[in-house]
């Protein structure tokens, strides 16, 4: 059996009828949303995405926690808190991502909060920059139950690396993967699922094939290439690849770039699942990064009733009716592809 369909196996694993069927409820109301025009929702999250800190070793342009520009709160979340947020949804939850801002290892608790979550049945995930894999946090990692990891490699030498990868050392990305591939075979597993993700910009476009080599020559279980967003792109931009296909963007008869993906109003996300920050905020998706749209506090109200609360509610209808008016949905790839 090759990597993906272990992997896709390991996913299949960690359902039940109660999620199956919750799954069902989620897309439904979705479907029957977007017919009507007003929202219809039942279910609970089918997936979150949990932030383990704000905190980054990197600097990378794009990025609010590498660029040290967050208005919000910046922190490491607790395990106890934790504990008692995922506590309350993870009879129908799914999948799990432990990233949205921030490099997760360095929250020394991160691998506790995997093994919970893994313990409870969740397929889990990460992204890191892979520069904490030590070969001791590989073992770790691998006990953890991580089911999927994936790491960041934007360039295959260091000139073309650092030029996105702000302070990064490539070799520490090439020694974590060497590392944690190694302390999958001591341990016998098939966990977690490696990937190495090459977010294409115009530095490193030229060193698609060469990833793609790198990949195979370490034992990674799948390259993928992730297109970027970028803040500033309707004038162009320095980091905008000349590949379209790795683009989110095209550029007009008008010399504007746009978008590629057309403004709908829908977005299978605000029926699925959402965010939750390091401290308990719940925001509508990965692209509120400063999490300018929160939309209740776990640590003032149960997850259950904020869910489907009014304000919860307000946001989904917006987004059916006017999307285009929401900043953060503005740039989003809803209905582009984003990996290739």
């Amino acid at each position: 059996m090759n990597a993906q369909l272990k992997d896709a196996f390991e996913i299949l694993k960690k359902g039940s009828i109660l999620k199956v069927w919750n799954f069902f409820l989620l897309l439904i109301s979705f479907r029957i949303s977007r017919l009507m025009g007003k929202v219809v929702h039942w279910g609970e999250p089918f997936s979150l995405s949990f932030e383990p800190t704000t905190t980054c070793n990197l600097g990378c342009p794009e990025c609010p926690s590498g660029l040290r520009q967050f208005s919000r709160d910046t922190g490491n979340a607790q395990m106890d808190q934790f504990k008692g947020w995922i506590n309350q949804v993870t009879s129908k939850l799914w999948y799990l991502t432990f990233y949205f801002q921030g490099e997760p290892y360095l929250n020394q608790d991160f691998l506790k909060m995997v093994s919970y979550a893994s313990k409870k049945g969740v397929y889990t995930a990460t992204s890191t920059n892979a520069h904490y894999l030590t070969k001791e946090k590989s073992i770790e990692t691998v006990k953890s139950g991580l089911s999927r990891v994936i790491i960041s490699i934007d360039g295959t030498t260091q000139e073309v690396y650092e030029q996105y990868r702000k302070r990064g050392k490539l070799d520490k990305v090439l020694e974590g993967t060497k590392n944690l591939i190694e302390a999958r075979k001591e341990l016998k597993s098939n966990t977690p699922h490696i990937i190495f993700q090459f977010l294409v910009v115009k530095p490193n476009e030229h060193q698609i094939e060469d990833v793609v080599k790198l990949g195979n020559e370490l034992g990674v279980d799948e390259v993928r290439f992730k297109t970027a967003q970028v803040y500033d792109y309707e004038n162009g931009n320095p980091l905008l690849p000349d590949n379209e296909e790795y683009s989110r963007y095209r550029k007009g008869k008008d010399g504007k770039f746009r978008l590629k993906n057309k403004m709908l109003n829908h977005c299978w996300r605000m029926w699925q699942g959402c965010v939750v920050t390091w401290d308990g905020k719940v925001v509508p998706c990965c692209f509120d990064k400063d999490a300018t749209h929160q939309l209740g506090d776990l640590n003032s109200t149960s997850f259950n009733t904020l869910w489907k609360s009014a304000p919860y509610n307000d946001f989904r209808s917006s987004v059916l009716t006017a999307r285009d008016q929401i900043d953060i949905c503005t740039n989003c790839t809803e209905g582009t592809q984003v990996w290739t």
